[in-house]
Parts: structure tokens; C-alpha cells; sequence
């Protein structure tokens, strides 16, 4: 309600409206910085208030002495049920002229529609420029928005941009921010104090972009070695993907305890057993669309215990139905975990007590047509026809949502699709009591996060937030260490600057930077260098993401770019370096006759390897995972048990 015995005076040098409340005591204020681009504020017993409505009255939703849980409260209360609807979508923010996002600027006029029109106030943002571009970008939409009725701030998320994979739609590329390894990388060092540093550093690079949501950590268990997601996870092993999990949520939030004003909210993701896939096949697509958990289930459970414990405020549910698989001896429905009450008002909410926002993942309520079941070369899946309604394919979308929100669902990921939620709550489908529910979640986190009062940052100072020379300096130190030497044969590592080296795969610059010749003829060489990504197979190249995640085989075949120059070098008899992203574990067994050196990363650079190999860093990481001795051991192990193929050729922990 509006606090009604208010005297209102126009200031109209300052702008702001100067009010005598009515004697409301609270303990010692602290006044803080109000962005007031498009509204002004309000001044009750001299302290200011940015006037979110424009009524010139102070609202409890505008008071941020409040408590954050009553200020939402208070502003859906006033909120119609179009806004309210609204505020359960999570969008893309559109790109001008742009695919899923990605562009150079935001399209404003289509943003405005979005948020003015149809309400919604979360997106996904996937620009990927300068950190002062991209900071003016997010102020703009910012300012957009503040234009409102109820000036509703955006809360603006990202896919992970601190490390080095990148696929269109799952993960993104930085701009000028800090590039660490991925999270296999930190699992590797198993060093939660460490996870904290990176955290800290992301959250203040994220904050001072305009970027409130991280749509991570991701704690699958990497337990099915053909699976592409694996590199954005902490392994294979529930106990250490729980510890480190907890220290990333609350790095980034900025407390053990909770969300804090400077923090960035996580989105801990994907509850639950999506690692557990067969033959590995990712479950964006529709051939991917089941996993199988089955005995382990629990395991899966336990990687999330460490993030809910230290509350984060986010967690997204998974993609593929869990195919025969029970939660307290009954069996699950077979529809997506978006879609399943028994794991989200059941076993999430009801048995693990989280609070948080529960935001599906990107288009579970789109239907998938016919290039999305089965694309073909002449009509392959388009952004367009990018849909997950995995199990309830049947019903129409309006269905969808009501499923969804029945299930747990406070917020629809990849959606601003709105009149079919609307429809089905004008209709009497969902109960208001329980729309109110989400809402007021969601809103929760932006007074949390201080949106209201200052949306904006200062583009001016991003260059002091984001890429510090310390930072820098501790990312790339990561980048080294964090790598896991699994072979030297004769101690042939360090080799010295200076030397003679024949190379594949990395930059000739990079390698006389670090102080080496860089020779054209193999037999010319001291030693090789042969970079390469853990091997793969395209085989669903007509699906959106199946023809950008990696598939199939793990294990290197004559043929292939990185084996041949391998051979290539070891008939020359010349001490042989593989370097190896292990994006996915990889099968090394033919390799090992023709090599020397086997050096594993998990996202590094150049330089980080070469400093390895030249001795001027430590490889300090242990495998985060198993490496598996076949392709046949592959295929017969348990795709949810971790680490249980037949005699490993590498165990998890390996490393010299």
C-alpha cells in the first residue's frame, strides 16, 4: 500500500522530490547510490528513494530499508497479471540483426516490446563485446526498462565467459575478461580456496558489465567419458563436484549465506543425472532425449549438496527424462525433470529444503517439429526450431506451462511466449496463491541484488573491474598448473629455450615468444609439439547442436590430423610432446608407442603450455576423471556409474 500522509514539495533544481514521513523508525540507514536516468527520487526523512512508479509517493517496494522478501511481496501486489506473467519468462536479449543473440548491439525497438509490452524483465544476454561496450549496451536496456510502469529493473544472466569453450546457445566467448581453465581445471588442482579466488574476481568482472545471473556452476557427473558437456563440470565425483560447488556459489554471490548485494546470482545447473546419457548423446537434441541414472542416482543427488547448502540462489533443471530410474522407491514420470514434481516440488524443495528460484532450461514449452526430430541436408534444424519438451511432446504449450508450475517451475528459460501462460491462469488453471509464489521469488532476487535502487554501471570503470594484471597474472598461473602431466618417458621433460622445434596444431609465434626455433622439416627438430583436442566424430550434423557438440569415438585412428603428425614425428625419432585438451577423457592407448610426453589440459593457452614444457611452470593437476584403456571398455561401462570402465588406462588422480 502507499504510505498516505506524505507532504509532497517539487524540488525542481535537484529533481527530486523531498517528503515528511510519518515517523517510521528504522536503525541508522545507509543512504545508497540511486541510478535515476529515467525516474527521479523521492527524499522522506532525508534519505532518498528512486521513485520506480513516478507517483511521487513512496512505495514499500521503493523503500530499501525494507526487507528485500517484502518488498516483493508488496510489488506484486500491485502488479496486473499480464506483468506478473511477464516476470516468469527468462529471454534472450534480442541482437540487432543477430542469430540467438549474438550481434553488436541490443535491438532495442524488439527489447522494448519485450519488456514494455509483454513484461518480461530476465534475459539472457550473449553480446560478446569490449567491456565498456558491453556495460553502455546493458545501461541502455537498462534505462529501457526503468521506463516502465512499475520501473521493474532487468536482471540480465549469461552462460559461463571466463574459460575456453564456447558453442552458440551453452556457453560464451569473453571480451577482455579474465580466461581461466574450465572447471575441469579446478577439479584437477582440488583446491576449494581456489575456486573462491576465481569466483570473487568473475563476480566483480560480471557485476561491473551490467551482468547480474551466472547460469553455472554446472555439477553433473562427467560419468559417460562420450558425453560434450563434460569440460563445464568439476568431474566425475559427487564428493569433490559438492565441495568445489559450494565454494563457486558462494564466491559469486558473495556469502556463504545468501545472495549479497554485490554478488552475482547461480544458477546451479542441471538437477539432476544428466551426465548420465547413453553413447553420450547430449540432450538438446532429440535423439539425446533420455538418460539413465539408474542405480546411481543418488551420486548424481549428492554433487548438488555443497550448493544448496550455501544457498544458491538459482537452480535449473535438466533436459533429459530419466529413463526407469525411482526417488524414494517410487518411479519417476517419464517426462523432462522441468516437467517432474517429484523431483522439484518433491525431492528439491520438499526433502532438501531449497528456497530458491527453480528457472527451467532454454525451450522446454516450444514444440519440436519435424526439423527438430529429424533434420534432414535439405531441411536441417534451424535456431527456429530449437525445442526440449522432452515427455510431454503431446501437450500443447499452453499445457506446458501449467506441467511446468504445477511441477516447481518459477521461471521458463528461452521463452517470452506469454499468452499461453496467460490464457491458462484467465482460465482458472493455475491458482493465483501459487503464480504470486514464483513471483515474489523472482523479484526477491532483484532487491537483493540492489537493482532497484542502481541498475546502471559506469562504463568509464570497467577497465579497473575486469582483466586486472593481478588477475590476469592468476588466471594464466592456473592455466599451468592446472594441467596434468601423464607421461615422461626418460624425464624428457623440460626441454630448453633455444632448441629446435617442429610443431602442430599451435601458433609458430607462440612458440618463438617462449624462445624456440620453429623448424618446417620434422627430422630438423629437438623436439614436437602436437596440440589436439580429445577425438571426436560429427554424426549428427544436421541437428543445431549436434553438429556443434562433439560425438562418438574418444580414441585417436590413423587418419586422423593429430595422430598422423604424432607418427610423423616418432619415425623422424624425435622426442614427441602431446598436448591434449581433454575436452572429453580421451583413449590414449595407441598413442602412447609414439609419444614421449603426454600433457593433459583442461583449457590453457600457448604460452601456459609451453611455459610446462620449457620448466618454467609445474603441471600440478590430477585427472578429474578416469581415462578409459579402449573404445570397448568405453561401451560397457555403466553410463551413471563414475569411473567404472575395465582396467583404465589412466584411474582418476593420475598425474606425475
Amino acid at each position: 500500500m502507499k504510505t498516505p500522509s506524505l507532504a509532497v514539495s517539487i524540488l525542481t533544481l535537484t529533481g527530486a522530490f523531498t517528503l515528511t514521513s510519518c515517523g517510521i523508525g528504522f536503525d541508522e540507514p545507509t543512504q545508497p547510490e540511486l541510478g535515476l536516468r529515467v525516474k527521479i527520487a523521492i527524499s522522506v526523512d532525508g534519505l532518498q528513494f528512486r521513485d520506480a512508479d513516478g507517483d511521487g509517493q513512496l512505495a514499500a517496494y521503493e523503500d530499501w530499508r525494507l526487507p528485500a522478501a517484502e518488498r516483493a511481496a508488496d510489488l506484486a501486489g500491485r502488479m496486473t497479471t499480464a506483468e506478473k506473467v511477464g516476470t516468469l519468462m527468462h529471454s534472450t536479449m534480442p541482437g540487432l540483426g543477430g542469430q540467438l543473440g549474438r550481434a553488436e548491439s541490443y535491438d532495442l525497438e524488439q527489447l522494448g516490446e519485450l519488456t514494455l509490452d509483454r513484461h518480461v524483465t530476465s534475459f539472457i544476454t550473449r553480446l560478446t563485446l569490449a567491456p565498456a561496450e558491453l556495460a553502455e549496451q546493458n545501461n541502455a536496456a537498462q534505462e529501457l526498462a526503468a521506463s516502465g510502469r512499475l520501473g521493474i529493473p532487468l536482471t540480465i544472466s549469461t552462460d559461463p565467459r571466463n574459460h575456453f569453450s564456447y558453442v552458440l546457445g551453452a556457453a560464451e566467448a569473453g571480451s577482455g575478461t579474465t580466461q581461466w581453465p574450465e572447471l575441469l581445471g579446478f577439479a584437477a588442482l582440488r583446491d576449494p580456496d581456489l575456486v573462491r579466488e576465481f569466483g570473487q574476481i568473475a563476480r566483480r568482472e560480471y557485476r561491473a558489465l551490467g551482468i547480474h545471473m551466472a547460469l553455472s556452476p554446472q555439477l553433473d557427473l562427467l560419468t559417460e567419458p562420450r558425453w560434450p558437456r563434460g569440460s563445464g563440470t568439476f568431474g566425475s565425483q559427487a564428493q569433490l563436484s559438492s565441495e568445489l560447488g559450494g565454494a563457486y556459489v558462494e564466491s559469486f554471490q558473495g556469502s556463504a549465506d545468501g545472495l549479497q548485494p554485490d554478488g552475482v546470482m547461480t544458477v546451479v545447473k542441471h538437477w539432476v543425472g544428466y551426465g548420465a546419457q547413453p553413447e553420450g548423446f547430449e540432450a538438446h537434441n532429440y535423439y539425446g532425449r533420455f538418460a539413465e541414472p539408474g542405480d546411481h542416482l543418488d551420486q548424481h543427488i549428492a554433487a548438488f549438496e555443497g550448493a544448496i547448502e550455501a544457498r544458491s540462489a538459482g537452480i535449473m533443471p535438466a533436459y533429459p527424462i530419466l529413463r526407469d530410474a525411482e526417488v524414494d522407491g517410487e518411479t519417476l514420470e517419464a517426462v523432462g525433470p522441468g516437467f517432474n514434481e517429484q523431483l522439484l516440488e518433491g525431492l528439491l524443495r520438499g526433502e532438501l529444503g531449497y528456497q530458491g528460484i527453480i528457472l527451467s532450461d532454454w525451450a522446454i514449452t516450444r514444440d519440436c517439429n519435424e526439423r527438430c526430430m529429424n533434420p534432414t541436408d535439405v531441411e536441417p534444424q534451424r535456431p527456429q526450431d530449437i525445442a526440449t519438451p522432452w515427455g510431454v511432446e503431446d501437450l500443447t504449450v499452453r499445457e506446458r506451462y501449467v506441467k511446468g508450475l504445477q511441477a516447481g517451475i518459477d521461471q521458463f528459460g528461452g521463452t517470452d511466449d506469454v499468452e499461453p501462460l496467460l490464457a491458462a491462469i484467465e482460465a482458472g488453471e493455475i491458482d493465483t496463491a501459487r503464480l504470486d509464489q514464483s513471483v515474489i521469488r523472482v523479484l526477491t532476487a532483484k532487491f537483493e541484488l540492489g537493482l532497484f535502487e542502481n541498475p546502471y554501471v559506469d562504463p568509464a570503470a570497467t577497465a579497473e573491474a575486469i582483466g586486472r594484471a593481478d588477475d590476469v597474472a592468476m588466471a594464466d598461473r592456473v592455466q599451468r598448473e592446472a594441467q596434468v602431466l601423464l607421461r615422461n618417458e626418460g624425464d624428457a621433460l623440460p626441454f630448453a629455450a633455444g632448441t629446435k622445434v617442429w610443431l602442430h596444431g599451435m601458433t609458430p609465434e607462440a612458440a618463438t615468444a617462449a624462445g624456440l626455433q620453429v623448424v618446417d622439416d620434422v627430422s630438423d627438430a629437438d623436439f614436437a609439439i602436437v596440440r589436439a583436442d580429445t577425438p571426436s566424430e560429427l554424426l549428427h550434423p544436421n541437428h543445431f547442436f549436434g553438429s556443434r557438440y562433439k560425438e562418438g569415438r574418444l580414441n585417436f585412428e590413423l587418419g586422423d590430423p593429430a595422430y598422423d603428425a604424432l607418427d610423423e614425428a616418432s619415425a623422424a625419432d624425435v622426442p614427441t610432446i602431446l598436448a591434449i585438451f581433454l575436452d572429453r577423457p580421451a583413449v590414449l592407448t595407441d598413442v602412447l608407442p609414439i609419444t614421449d610426453v603426454i600433457l593433459a589440459n583442461f583449457g590453457a593457452s600457448d604460452a601456459a603450455v609451453l611455459d610446462v614444457i620449457l620448466g618454467r611452470a609445474t603441471a600440478r593437476g590430477r585427472l578429474p576423471f578416469e581415462l578409459p584403456r579402449s573404445m570397448e571398455a568405453v561401451r560397457a561401462q555403466d553410463p551413471a556409474a563414475p569411473d567404472d570402465s575395465a582396467n583404465p588406462l589412466y584411474p582418476f588422480g593420475a598425474g606425475i
